[in-house]
């Protein structure tokens, strides 16, 4: 039950809310339902830090999801620092109280199998834009490519016949990203062909995928749209494929086969080598299914004669 001082507070910061910072109708009743859920715990005016943190644990406990709880506790925050700008309170409750942690959602991957069968569903095509969907394949499995990196690079970057292509990332980084036999077999049979994708009216287009589009190359929503299409021939689902989904099986396949992280972030340009331990967890989850399945002394006993 909501306490008759409570509601004021939380009318005059919602009052401050529109009229200061221009939030909308959506916005204020979230804000609006967090604190009056916070109200029906404590009284707003006089809360604690403990009660704060009584509250979160309360709806942790019922299995609330991290984000609503860590959305809960930005309106608090929001809050009393209006309350303690105001000089209705001397302190702030929720100052030292961190966040509830969203457990990182795993990354989707494709099986060994998977990337088999679309590479293969690809070669059926040996017409250019076959030839082009190859090669878009082989690099960013291959090479672990973001599709943002694919999609802005350079014919010239490809005009060596080295084993690794030189990658601008993210924060104008270069890394060096390898180039597989494979990819480069499909690389000279693409460039064989790519005239066909160059406007006429560029003939001194600079991009490895060139396209008559505005842009002068393909799209980040094109490069999703023939990986779909692509993944419907291989009969596959859709909507498991994406060019930042083979990018993770390139990362994932190479810590299932033994490649230390440092590598695997080099390879990927992670700025943090945190982000690439996602992928530890990956194998590890794929290789518990493994010995789950393959291994005699995982698998559960019958017991016969009540024995």
């Amino acid at each position: 039950m909501t306490r008759p001082g409570s509601a004021h507070l939380i009318e005059t910061f919602l009052d401050m809310m529109s009229a200061e910072r221009g939030a909308g109708a959506n916005t204020l009743a979230a804000y609006r339902r967090d604190l009056l859920d916070f109200a029906g715990h404590a009284d707003p005016g006089k809360a604690r830090r403990e009660d704060v943190r009584a509250f979160l644990t309360g709806l942790s406990s019922s299995g609330m999801a991290a984000s609503t709880q860590a959305r809960k506790l930005s309106a608090l925050r929001q809050f009393y620092g209006f309350l303690y700008a105001e000089g209705i309170r001397s302190d702030d409750p929720t100052q030292t109280i961190a966040a509830p942690q969203a457990r990182r959602a795993l990354p989707k991957i494709l099986s060994g199998d998977d990337l088999e069968a679309m590479l293969q569903a690809a070669a059926q095509d040996q017409s250019p834009e076959g030839l082009r969907l190859t090669l878009i394949v082989e690099m960013l499995y291959g090479g672990g490519l973001r599709v943002s990196e694919l999609a802005g690079l350079r014919l010239a970057a490809v005009r060596s016949k080295e084993a690794f292509l030189r990658i601008t990332g993210k924060g104008n980084k270069e890394r060096l990203s390898p180039l597989s036999p494979a990819a480069r077999i499909a690389l000279d049979a693409y460039l064989a062909v790519r005239e066909a994708f160059v406007p006429k009216h560029d003939k001194n287009n600079r991009y490895l995928f060139a396209s008559r589009g505005v842009e002068g190359f393909l799209t980040r929503r094109r490069f999703h749209q023939l990986l779909k299409g692509l993944a419907r021939k291989a009969g596959i689902d859709p909507a498991k494929v994406s060019p930042h989904v083979l990018r993770h099986a390139f990362a994932t396949h190479l810590v299932e086969g033994g490649a230390d992280l440092r590598s695997v972030q080099t390879l990927l340009g992670h700025a943090d080598i945190a982000t690439t331990q996602i992928y530890t967890h990956v194998a590890r989850d794929h290789l518990s299914k493994v010995v789950r399945a393959a291994h005699p002394l995982a698998k559960p006993k019958i017991v016969k004669n009540g024995r």
